[in-house]
C-alpha cells in the first residue's frame, strides 16, 4: 500500500478547508455568472417560457435601438457622481471632527453610522413619507422659514437629489469609520512635528494627512462606485424610477425588464453590461491607484 507523502497530505487537508468556500463560490457566483452571459444570448419570456437564441441582439438593441437604455445609462451616471463625492466629503469632513476625542464623541458617532445598520426598506420608506409635497415634514419645516419647497419625489430634478442625498445620509457612516481608523493610524509625530515648524492646519491636512490617506480613499471610492451602481432598493421605494423615468437607474431598469416584462434575456444583457461597466470603472480606480503609489 503506498504511502501518501507528508506535503500531499497537507495539500488534501488544505483543500479541504476550503471546498466549502470554493463550492460556494461555484455554485452561488461563477455558475450564475456563466448562466447569465448565457441568458443574455437568448430570447426568454418568463411567462411564456418561450426561448430562443438571438445572439448579440440584446446588446445590440440596448446599445444602439433602444432609447430608453441611454436615459437609463445617463442617470445611473448622474446618480453616481452626484453620491460619490458628496459621500466621500461628508464622511471625510465627519471623520476629522469626531477622530478627536471630546464629550460626546461616542454618541455622535453612533448617530452617524445608526443609519448603516438601519433596515433600507424603512430607511426609504420614512423619507418618502418625510419629502412628500406640502403635508411632508421637510416642506412644513421649510414653510417655517417662509421658503415654499418643491415636490420632492414628483419632480424629475429634486427627485433626483432627494434620492442622492438620503441615500448618502444611509451609507456615510461605514465611510467615516474607515476614515476614523485612517486617521487613527496616521502617527501623531507627524502633525506635531508640521506645527512645530510653523505650519497651518490646512497645510498639514494637505501636505501630510491627506496623501497618507490615499490608499483609504481609494478603497472607499471603489467601494462607493460599485454600490451607487448597484443601488436597487432606495430607488424602488422612493420613487419608482419615476417620475418621467428620472430616476430610473440601470439595476432598477434590469429589473423591470426581467420582472415586470418578463423578458430575462433582455435583462440578462443588461446585468452584462453593468457588470462590465462596474469592472472597468474598478480597473480604473485601481490603475489610478497604481499610479498615485
Amino acid at each position: 500500500m503506498p504511502i501518501i507523502s507528508l506535503r500531499c497530505r497537507e495539500s488534501i487537508t488544505g483543500w479541504l478547508f476550503v471546498s466549502p468556500t470554493l463550492a460556494g463560490f461555484l455554485i452561488f457566483f461563477f455558475g450564475p455568472l456563466i448562466a447569465v452571459f448565457g441568458y443574455s444570448a437568448t430570447e426568454w419570456n418568463l411567462l411564456t417560457q418561450e426561448t430562443s437564441f438571438v445572439g448579440f441582439e440584446n446588446y445590440t438593441d440596448a446599445l444602439t435601438e433602444n432609447q430608453d437604455f441611454w436615459l437609463v445609462f445617463r442617470n445611473s451616471l448622474v446618480f453616481a457622481a452626484g453620491l460619490v463625492p458628496l459621500n466621500m466629503v461628508m464622511a471625510l469632513s465627519l471623520a476629522m471632527a469626531l477622530s478627536r476625542p471630546f464629550a460626546g464623541q461616542v454618541l455622535f458617532r453612533t448617530i452617524f453610522f445608526a443609519p448603516v445598520i438601519t433596515a433600507a426598506v424603512a430607511w426609504a420608506i420614512v423619507w418618502k413619507f418625510l419629502l412628500q409635497g406640502e403635508t411632508g415634514t421637510v416642506n412644513q419645516m421649510l414653510a417655517i422659514v417662509g421658503i415654499d419647497g418643491p415636490n420632492w419625489l414628483r419632480e424629475p430634478n429634486w427627485a433626483m437629489v432627494a434620492v442622492i442625498v438620503t441615500r448618502v445620509l444611509k451609507t456615510v457612516g461605514l465611510n467615516m469609520i474607515l476614515y476614523i481608523a485612517a486617521l487613527q493610524s496616521i502617527p501623531r509625530d507627524y502633525t506635531e512635528a508640521a506645527l512645530l515648524e510653523g505650519a497651518s492646519r490646512w497645510q498639514i491636512f494637505g501636505r501630510i494627512i491627506w496623501p497618507l490617506l490615499t490608499p483609504t480613499t481609494l478603497v472607499i471610492m471603489i467601494v462607493t462606485v460599485v454600490g451607487s451602481l448597484k443601488v436597487f432598493d432606495h430607488i424602488y421605494l422612493m420613487t419608482g424610477g419615476g417620475p418621467e423615468n428620472g430616476t430610473m437607474v440601470l439595476a432598477f431598469f434590469i429589473y423591470e425588464q426581467g420582472f415586470e416584462f418578463f423578458n430575462v434575456g433582455y435583462a440578462s444583457a443588461l446585468a452584462v453590461i453593468m457588470f462590465f461597466l462596474i469592472v472597468a470603472l474598478t480597473g480604473l480606480q485601481l490603475r489610478l491607484k497604481g499610479g498615485l503609489q
